[in-house]
Formats: C-alpha cells, sequence, structure tokens
C-alpha cells in the first residue's frame, strides 16, 4: 500500500509544537521574535510566498517585518537594508526572497545576511556547516523534506537517493542533507545524460528541477519513494505523478 507523505498534516502538527515553543521565549525573555522578509520588486508569486510566511509568523505567536524595494533596486541599496536588520536587536531571522531583479547581485546580497539570523541557510557559510554536519539553519525546502521522512520513517541509511536539481537553496542542500543521514546520493540535472538511467535506480527520488513534468512516471522504479519539490502556474509539479501512486511505497 502506497504511503501518502502528506506535508499539510505536518506542518499542522509543527505549528502546534512552534506555538509552544514561542510562548516559552516570550515568558522567558519577554521578547517576541521578529522574521524580517525583503521583497525586491512585484513577483506575484513571491509575494505570495512572502504573505505567507507573514501568516504563518502570526499563527505561531511571532511576529514579522517586511521590507519591500521597488524593481529598480541596485545591489548596494539592497545591501544597505540588510546591514539594517543585521544590526537590528529586535529581528532575529531574515529572509531575503527569491528570485531577484537581474540587476542585483543575489549572491552577494545572501551573504550579506548575518550567520545567526540567516534563517533559510541561503549564505555560503551557512551551507557550509550544514553539509559538515555542523550547526547551522538550513534551507527551509529541504528541512520540510526531510522532516517528512522522518515522520513517516522512511528509512535513509544506505539507500540510493537521487536528487534532480542543483539549485543552491533546493537541489545542492537537499543532497548534503541526504548525505549526512548516510544515503548514497546522485546530483542530476536537465543537462545530465542518461537521466532515465540514473532515476530508475533511486529508491528515493526528489524531483527540484523547475520544469514542469520533467520527470516521466515510467522513468520511476517500483517501490521507491516519490518527493516532488516543484510546482508550476499549471498545478503540477517536476514529476508526472500519473499512474505512480501503485508503483511507489510513499
Amino acid at each position: 500500500m502506497t504511503i501518502v507523505l502528506d506535508g499539510k498534516s505536518l506542518s499542522q502538527f509543527s505549528e502546534k509544537d512552534l506555538v509552544k515553543r514561542v510562548g516559552v521565549i516570550k515568558e522567558k525573555t519577554g521578547t517576541v521574535p521578529i522574521l524580517a522578509t525583503i521583497l525586491v520588486g512585484e513577483d506575484p508569486a513571491s509575494e505570495t510566498y512572502v504573505r505567507m510566511k507573514g501568516n504563518a509568523c502570526e499563527r505561531i505567536g511571532m511576529d514579522s517585518l517586511k521590507i519591500e524595494l521597488p524593481s529598480t533596486s541596485s545591489t548596494a541599496e539592497l545591501l544597505v537594508e540588510i546591514s539594517k536588520l543585521n544590526k537590528n536587536p529586535l529581528v532575529h531571522g531574515i529572509l531575503l526572497q527569491h528570485p531577484v531583479p537581474e540587476q542585483i547581485n543575489e549572491r552577494q546580497c545572501f551573504d550579506a545576511i548575518a550567520l545567526e539570523k540567516d534563517v533559510d541557510g541561503v549564505t555560503c557559510l551557512g551551507f557550509g556547516n550544514m553539509s559538515m554536519g555542523e550547526s547551522a539553519y538550513g534551507s527551509c525546502t529541504p528541512v520540510g523534506i526531510m522532516r517528512l521522512l522522518k515522520h513517516y520513517k522512511i528509512e535513509i541509511s544506505g539507500k540510493q537517493a537521487v536528487v534532480v536539481g542543483r539549485s543552491p537553496i533546493l537541489g545542492k542542500p537537499m543532497a548534503m542533507m541526504l548525505l549526512n543521514e548516510h544515503a548514497t546520493v546522485t546530483v542530476c540535472h536537465s543537462k545530465t545524460q542518461n537521466l532515465e538511467e540514473q532515476i530508475l535506480r533511486a529508491d528515493i527520488l526528489v524531483g527540484a528541477v523547475g520544469i514542469p513534468r520533467f520527470i516521466k512516471s515510467d522513468w520511476i522504479k517500483e517501490n521507491s519513494v516519490v518527493i516532488d519539490a516543484g510546482y508550476h502556474p499549471e498545478k503540477c509539479g517536476d514529476i508526472d505523478l500519473d499512474q505512480i501512486e501503485t508503483k511507489c511505497s510513499a
């Protein structure tokens, strides 16, 4: 029987736990944790994501601080805002919404975020610490996927894991998190040769390539665990999920 990895129910359970944890922080310190979000431009999807993050903060008792900059902003102007938030003792986490307009050096701005406030795991130093098993925030989507696998007691150690995608905020950290849990990890992407053969080896498959229905259902082997980390305006993910429900274990 196929197990449906229900991220929505797990998130609701996690929020209940976070309400308690935030309450303890408030009681012990008298401080309300604040997450600052920075949105550059008016991308509709990014606006939605930022709004969702603000709503989540409200549900668990945190405050959110929304910084909005015009799409014409420069790297220097964005760095000024990040510096202000780094120095603000009332701000505990900083999230720069990806993507930023093309004239901005996104990597430079990510790496300007103070490590202790890098709650999305986007800095090179944070990624390095996470990869080496040191204390660090991990990128949110890969962390969520790992929590999902552990919640449903999916065995990771010793398994063949294939991550299709190599972005610095999803594919690469996903691969390192699986490796840290003793999976044997292969990282593929849209230019990988013999991609179907690589995917057919996967005990655990994570689709994170950012192309609608890029991974075909007949590329997936029997009894594998499949996680689609993509979502597109066509209301589909990176994996063609038709006819795999009876094929996969989860």
